[in-house]
C-alpha cells in the first residue's frame, strides 16, 4: 500500500555546521534518489543525526544548499520551516506526547480539513497496531511506541522519512523484530527514507545504498556489499566488521603475505595493506600458527590465531570448530581476489 504518490530526492551540496567552533559538518554533498532507502552509518558523534536534522530543518547550517522533492529547502537566501518540508521524522526515543492518546498522536501533524479518524485507522492498519486509538503511551511497549511514532511520521503523507537510530533503545530481540517490521513497511510504502545508525547490520539490512560517515565527512556512499567488500579506505574496513589488515609486498595481481601469495582485485606495485575478511580464511591441518582465542557466537566462531612471525589473524569458522586454544593449526585464504590499500599500476 502506498502512502504517497509524491515521494521526491533529497540533495545535499557543500552543507558545513559549526557548533561552539568544532566542525560538525563539514561540506557535505549526498543525493538521495526518490523511492531509496540510504543508510547513514558513523559512530557517535559524526555528525550523522546534526545532517538529518539539518534536512528537517531542526539544525540550520552555516552554508550549503538542500533541495527536497526539486524544492530548495535551503540555501544562502532561503531557509523553509520545518513544518513545510514535506519530511517526517521518527527520534531516538519515539517523543510521544505522554499526555495524548495514540490517535491524538499520529493526528497530530494533519490538517483540520483532513478526515482524522480515517487516516489514523488506516495508518494504525498499516504499522500492525489496529484498534490502539484510544491506548495512552505510557500502556505501549518499546516497540508499540516506535510504531505509533513511525505512523505519526507518515500521517501527513510526507515525501520523505527522517529515522534517527530509531531501534536503539529496544532490547536486542525486539530490535531484531522491530527492525523487521520497519524494514517490510517501509520497503512496501515506497517512502524515500534517510535512516541514521551507528550498527553496520542495520544500516547494511535496512539500506540499498549506505553513506558512511565520520568527523563531519562522508568518507563513501555505496551499495552494502561494495562498502563491506571494496571500501576505500582502512578506516572504514575496520568500522564495517571484523577484519585483518597486513602490510606487504604488492607485484601486479598478486601479494606475497606470510600466508603465501594472494591474488589482488587490481594491479598494485609495492608497499600495500591488504584487507582479508575472517569468512575468507581457513584452518587446516598444519603448523602455520597457534589458536590463542576462541569466540563463540552460536551462528559461527571467530577464531584468533597467531602465525610463526607473529603476525594475529582472525578466521571466522563453523560455530562448532574441533579445534581447542592452543593447538597447533594450518592457514590458508580461499581462492578469491583481495582488495588492497596503496599504489596502484
Amino acid at each position: 500500500m502506498k502512502v504517497n504518490s509524491e515521494f521526491g530526492d533529497v540533495m545535499v551540496e557543500g552543507v558545513s555546521k559549526t557548533f561552539d567552533g568544532e566542525t560538525v559538518l563539514a561540506k557535505i554533498d549526498l543525493k538521495v534518489a526518490s523511492s531509496e532507502i540510504l543508510s547513514l552509518l558513523g559512530p557517535s558523534g559524526c555528525g550523522k543525526t546534526t545532517l538529518l536534522r539539518s534536512i528537517a530543518g531542526l539544525e540550520n547550517p552555516e552554508e550549503g544548499k538542500i533541495t527536497i522533492c526539486d524544492q530548495i529547502v535551503l540555501d544562502n537566501e532561503v531557509s523553509i520551516a520545518p513544518e513545510k518540508r514535506k519530511v517526517g521524522m521518527v527520534f531516538q526515543d519515539a517523543a510521544l506526547f505522554p499526555h495524548m492518546t495514540v490517535e491524538q498522536n499520529v493526528a497530530y501533524g494533519l490538517k483540520k480539513s483532513d478526515p482524522k479518524k480515517q487516516r489514523v485507522s488506516e495508518l494504525l492498519e498499516i504499522v500492525g497496531l489496529p484498534n490502539f486509538e484510544k491506548r495512552r503511551p505510557e500502556t505501549l511497549s518499546g516497540g508499540q511506541k516506535q510504531r505509533i511514532a513511525l505512523a505519526r511520521a507518515l500521517a501527513p503523507r510526507p515525501s520523505v522519512l527522517l529515522l534517527d537510530e530509531p531501534f536503539s533503545n529496544l532490547d536486542s530481540a525486539l530490535r531484531i523484530e522491530v527492525r523487521a517490521e520497519v524494514n517490510r513497511l517501509i520497503s512496501e510504502l515506497g517512502v524515500t527514507t534517510i535512516f541514521v545508525t551507528h550498527d553496520q547490520d542495520e544500516a547494511f539490512l535496512l539500506g540499498d545504498r549506505v553513506a558512511v560517515m565520520n568527523n563531519g565527512k562522508i568518507l563513501q556512499v555505496d551499495s552494502p556489499s561494495i562498502i563491506y567488500e571494496k571500501p576505500s579506505n582502512n578506516w572504514i574496513a575496520s568500522f564495517v566488521g571484523a577484519v585483518n589488515l597486513i602490510t606487504c609486498k604488492a607485484s601486479g595481481h598478486k601479494a606475497e603475505t606470510p600466508i603465501g601469495f594472494l591474488k589482488l582485485d587490481q594491479h598494485y606495485e609495492g608497499d600495500v595493506e591488504l584487507v582479508l575478511r575472517p569468512e575468507n580464511l581457513m584452518l587446516t591441518n598444519g603448523d602455520d600458527a597457534e589458536i590463542e582465542i576462541i569466540e563463540y557466537y552460536g551462528h559461527d566462531s571467530l577464531v584468533t590465531v597467531k602465525l610463526n612471525d607473529g603476525t594475529k589473524l582472525k578466521v571466522r569458522t563453523a560455530p562448532a570448530t574441533a579445534h581447542l586454544k592452543g593447538d597447533r593449526v594450518g592457514l590458508e585464504h580461499k581462492d578469491v581476489e583481495v582488495s588492497a590499500f596503496g599504489k596502484t599500476s
